[in-house]
């Protein structure tokens, strides 16, 4: 019950539903399935342009990347089912953690909140891991015809084993911005921020690919 209760504490700026409308899903998969990988630095050799000015957009200032689809000729209700489906497959993947999973849904309005917690990954070799702790929200809504998602309240864990002092804790609005993420110029990639900046940018697309996919089959 107190979970519950601060599920619903975590997501109630978002929402303005009824509490008792809101309940806890249930996990319908169990295996790991696997991390689909990125096309878009195969599709586009001019790559670094998509990450610049305005890629990182702010709603009274909170990083919030949007996205809507349309789903001509199917209802909320199949709508809603596939894209939980998509969702809670996505929370099973190779580089998530324990915690991410579906957290909330309303079916009486279509709605689904999730949670994650997962590796972002910016150069695995022979001799070099790097990566981040990467935490995001899903809120996905679902109309007759259409999908919207958002995908917001992102931050990052970065190195945070090396240390007292030596790692990094902060979030999308004060890191991956325009301000934080680009040089004063606006013209290239912080040296700092920048790999967290495309990664995640890359990371948002990779999710909404992966969700309209789902609705298209």
């Amino acid at each position: 019950m107190k979970r519950k209760l601060f599920l619903a504490l975590l997501f109630a700026p978002v929402f303005a539903f009824a509490q008792n409308e809101w309940e806890r899903p249930q996990d319908k998969t169990q295996n790991k399935s696997t991390q689909t990988t990125s096309k878009i630095e195969k599709q586009n050799p001019n790559i670094d342009a998509r990450y610049l000015e305005g890629a990182v957009p702010e709603v009274e200032g909170k990083v919030v990347f949007d996205y809507e689809i349309d789903v001509p000729g199917r209802t909320a209700q199949e709508i809603y089912d596939a894209t939980y489906t998509a969702i809670e497959e996505l929370t099973k993947g190779q580089n998530q953690f324990p915690e991410s999973a579906i957290a909330l849904v309303n079916k009486k309005e279509h709605i689904i909140a999730a949670r994650f917690k997962e590796w972002l990954v910016f150069q695995n070799s022979f001799l070099s891991l790097d990566r981040t702790v990467f935490n995001y929200t899903i809120i996905a809504k679902c109309y007759d015809g259409k999908l919207n998602l958002s995908l917001s309240r992102i931050n990052y864990a970065y190195e945070m084993n090396r240390g007292a002092g030596n790692g990094l804790e902060t979030t999308a609005e004060k890191w991956i911005t325009d301000k934080y993420g680009l040089n004063k110029a606006k013209t290239k990639l912080s040296k700092m921020s920048g790999k967290f900046r495309r990664k995640t940018i890359d990371r948002k697309d990779e999710v909404f690919e992966t969700i309209k996919q789902r609705l298209q089959q």
